[in-house]
Order: C-alpha cells, then sequence, then structure tokens
C-alpha cells in the first residue's frame, strides 16, 4: 500500500471513530410526545442508574386514576325482586314469566340490604337517577352474587357467568333521569348488594388517557396500563410499591405521583436498566421534619427555631422548653434509612445486576406545603442549599445533577409564604448564578402552569393539587427533561 493511501485509509477510520464517539456523546433529545415502551430489556453490562426522589405528600402521589367505587343504594329507586320457579335458563324469557314471589326491597345496596326470598332464579327490577351527568360502570353482586346480568335501559352493562371473567359495558347518565334496569341472577346466591363509579370525572388518569386521549404512551393497544421492564420502581416510608413501572405507584394503588412520567422519560433517555427509589412524607416540612444536618438554630422576634436534632420545633427565650417525641430532622433521617436500606443490599433486591452494581445519577425534589408559614418559608432557600449538599455528600454524589420543582398551588396566583418558597426553589437553580457551584448541576422546574382548578378536577384539594393526574404526570414530565438538561449538559 502507498503512503498516499495508507494516509486515506488512516484519515477515513479517524474519521469513522469521530462520528461514532459524536454520536455516542451527543446530546439525546426527548420527544414532546413519548413513544410507547419498546418492551426490549435493558442492556445488563453497565451499571444501574438511580435516581431518588424525595418530598412530601405530592411526592407520594396523590393523582386520581379513576373516581374510585362506591357501594350502590340510594341511586336505586322503586327496586323489586321477583322470583320464578326452577333454576335460570338462558332460553326464559323472565318478562313474560309469572313470579312465584315478589318483595319490594326497601334496602337495596348499602351494607346490609333486603333479604331475598329464597327459591328459584331471582330478577330485580327498578330505576336508577344519578345526581350527577356522566358515564358510570357497574360491578353487581359479591362473590357468589356476583354471577348475574345487569342491563339499563335495555342494554346489557354487566355480564360475569360461572367460571368466567367478568364483563362490563359503560353507560351515560344525564343527572336526575330515570332509567329502568334488570338483575338476572344466574344462581342461588341473590342479594342487593353493589358497587358503581364514574369512569370519566375529570383530571382521573382514566378521563384523561382514555376520553381525552392525552399521553398514549401510558396504555397498550389493549387498552392496559403500560408497564416498563427497563425502570424498577421502589418505595420507602411511603408509597412503598415495588415493582416494574406503571400506574399505581403512587399513595396507594389508585394513585399516581410525578415518578410515573420521570419514570417513563427516564427510560427512553437510558439504554441502562433504571431504578428511581422514592422516599417521601406527607404533612413534612424542610424547616422542621426533613432539615438536614447541619442546620443551625436560628431566633425571630424573640421565638427560636430548631436545628438538627432539636425539639421542639420552636420556643420562646427565657421559658422552658417542652420536648415532644420528635425531633428536627427526623424525617431526613429516615429518609436516608430507608434508602440505604435498599442500596445497602443492592445485590440481594436485584441480582441480576449485581456483577455491576449501580450509580446515582440525579435527585429530584418536590415540596414546599408544610413550610407555608413565614418564619420557615423565610428559611427555605437556605434549607434547600443544605438539603442539596447533605443530600448528596451522604450518597457520596456530589455533582450528580438535582432537579427541583417549585410549587404550584394556585398557579400563577400564588400569594404569600407559599411565593416565598417557590421564589427560594427558584433562588437556588444553577442557572440563576446566585450559587455557582450549582451552575450545570441544578436546576429548578416550574410547576405553576400545571395548576388545574378543583371545578376540573376529582377533588377539591388544593393543598393536593385537587388529585388531577393531569397535573402529576406534567410534573414528572418537567422533572424528567429538566434531568435531561442536566445530563446532557454533563456530555459536552
Amino acid at each position: 500500500m502507498s503512503t498516499r493511501n495508507r494516509i486515506k485509509t488512516f484519515v477515513s477510520l479517524a474519521l469513522v471513530a469521530l462520528m461514532l464517539f459524536v454520536q455516542s456523546s451527543a446530546a439525546k433529545k426527548i420527544p414532546a410526545q413519548l413513544p410507547d415502551p419498546d418492551g426490549k430489556p435493558p442492556v445488563t453490562n453497565k451499571p444501574v442508574k438511580v435516581y431518588i426522589m424525595s418530598g412530601q405528600s405530592n411526592m407520594v402521589g396523590i393523582g386520581q386514576i379513576s373516581g374510585g367505587s362506591s357501594r350502590w343504594g340510594k341511586q336505586f329507586l322503586d327496586p323489586v325482586v321477583s322470583i320464578y320457579p326452577w333454576a335460570y335458563s338462558p332460553a326464559a324469557d323472565y318478562d313474560k314469566m309469572t313470579p312465584i314471589e315478589t318483595k319490594k326491597l326497601p334496602a337495596f345496596g348499602g351494607v346490609r340490604p333486603t333479604p331475598f326470598p329464597e327459591g328459584g332464579t331471582a330478577v330485580v327490577r327498578g330505576f336508577i337517577e344519578m345526581k350527577t351527568s356522566g358515564v358510570y360502570k357497574f360491578n353487581a353482586g359479591y362473590s357468589d352474587s356476583s354471577y348475574n346480568i345487569m342491563e339499563v335501559a335495555g342494554v346489557e352493562v354487566y355480564r360475569k357467568e360461572v367460571g368466567k371473567e367478568a364483563v362490563h359495558a359503560e353507560f351515560r347518565f344525564s343527572a336526575g333521569e330515570k332509567y329502568p334496569f334488570k338483575i338476572t341472577f344466574l344462581t342461588k346466591a341473590a342479594n342487593g348488594l353493589g358497587w358503581l363509579w364514574r369512569t370519566d370525572i375529570p383530571g382521573t388518569l382514566n378521563t384523561v388517557v382514555r376520553v381525552d386521549k392525552k399521553f398514549p404512551h401510558l396504555v397498550d393497544d389493549k387498552g392496559n396500563w403500560t408497564v416498563r421492564n427497563d425502570v424498577w420502581y421502589k418505595g420507602v416510608v411511603t408509597a412503598t410499591a415495588n415493582k416494574w413501572l406503571t400506574v399505581g405507584c403512587g399513595a396507594g394503588a389508585g394513585t399516581i405521583g410525578p415518578e410515573l412520567q420521570f419514570g417513563h422519560v427516564m427510560g427512553y433517555y437510558h439504554d441502562e436498566p433504571v431504578l428511581i427509589i422514592k422516599a417521601s412524607q406527607g404533612n413534612r416540612s424542610l424547616a422542621w421534619d426533613i432539615l438536614p444536618p447541619g442546620s443551625k438554630r436560628y431566633t425571630i422576634d424573640g421565638t427560636t427555631y430548631a436545628g438538627y436534632k432539636d425539639t421542639p420545633s420552636s420556643w420562646i427565650e427565657g421559658q422552658p422548653k417542652k420536648p415532644v417525641n420528635w425531633y428536627a430532622g427526623k424525617q431526613y433521617d429516615d429518609f436516608i434509612k430507608g434508602i440505604h436500606d435498599v442500596l445497602d443490599n443492592f445485590s440481594t433486591h436485584f441480582p441480576q445486576y449485581k456483577d455491576h452494581g449501580y450509580e446515582i445519577a440525579g435527585f429530584v425534589w418536590w415540596q414546599g406545603h408544610k413550610d407555608g408559614n413565614s418564619a420557615h418559608a423565610g428559611r427555605y432557600e437556605l434549607n434547600l442549599v443544605n438539603f442539596i449538599k447533605a443530600f448528596r455528600a451522604e450518597f457520596k454524589a456530589s455533582k450528580a445533577p438535582f432537579v427541583i420543582a417549585t410549587i404550584g398551588f394556585h398557579g400563577w396566583d400564588m400569594k404569600g409564604p407559599h411565593l416565598t418558597v417557590a421564589n427560594a426553589q427558584l433562588a437556588v437553580s444553577g442557572e440563576k448564578g446566585k450559587y455557582p457551584e450549582f451552575a450545570g448541576n441544578v436546576l429548578t422546574v416550574e410547576t405553576r402552569d400545571f395548576w388545574i382548578d378543583a371545578s376540573c378536577s376529582p377533588r377539591n384539594q388544593d393543598f393536593h393539587y385537587n388529585g388531577n393526574a393531569e397535573t402529576y404526570i406534567n410534573v414528572g414530565d418537567a422533572l424528567g427533561r429538566g434531568m435531561v438538561k442536566l445530563l446532557n449538559n454533563l456530555k459536552k
């Protein structure tokens, strides 16, 4: 090979190597609409990316998946049970047959419905009247009495045959209008028990995703909630689900928190497996319960406020202190213990990854409601700076990205101490320049645009963002995209 050809070959190989390097280190962009999880397993030859999320009740997760089912009762008007001879037959036309006995049911539903006569096939007829217009589903019966067929205005809304799964159909009711219903029991077990729920309550995840058609990556082609097999969720203290990331990792199986969309963003971003550890507890303040180590006492107008490990939360100078069964930073210590219990037993919890271990990839913080008084709000910025430093030091991740979500109660109409807290959260963001050591590795994302009024939400609880699932998804999305922004910065 000539010298010229050797040079050409070397240059070509160098360009290929450079292109591969650029591609591997290029900032990965997150599309506006996430795709459905691809179902591919993550790579297993690299450390697991661990994200630690923390905060109070809204980090725990109060976003409502549905309106929740409730026992039926007062919606049912003039119910009458008719007993027909012989066991149920699908060929029988019970509307044309003469019953052997009929009985009015003064109590239908609730905890103690009026007992039915025994023998034969039971058919209940009457009317349903809903106070609120909307789309509803029914679970008729309980246990053995759940084997029945329920119709509303001639439309079959529920069927469960022996040995088969229940089949539901939605029915739209107009408030104040009476609809005839009929329940035909398929076995001797029959009673007035039943449950109903509305499926189109504004702001629930069911409505937002399945009715409003937002965030389609959260449901698969069959309408089931998607599951990420590359993101594992583990909650400590509260929200203690322990499973592949899917709907229902909030305060209970019927709620979500920001972890859901945050996990979807990070799962899309990383080729490596992702572990989300969420340490959270409701009704906790940064100035008292979650006060980080090293925080000092301070005095305002003759009242001294606790430093780390002090008790009580405050006392008047010159008067005896009255200790309580708690101390400043107790919740912080419990968070730390819960997280270490997972990380210190990593190979036991995740044996498939024990050969490659883990690395702390980032931290997420969403909190602030309990600090909504002037004394605590005025110290929030200092406490948050100390918290960031203490958390990073505790987990030996001094430069791991740290993303904060502002509180967003009442959106841009926020006033008073909560506005002070929001401004303090914004002040620590690295691009503000107030804390040079946070430049490029601490970012505060704004959430006030995500506030949704109670009239468009499943609950009237402003301190829980009215339980609006869309708010929780949007906050998680902002936190995830903020984390990606910081991670991409680190690659430059």
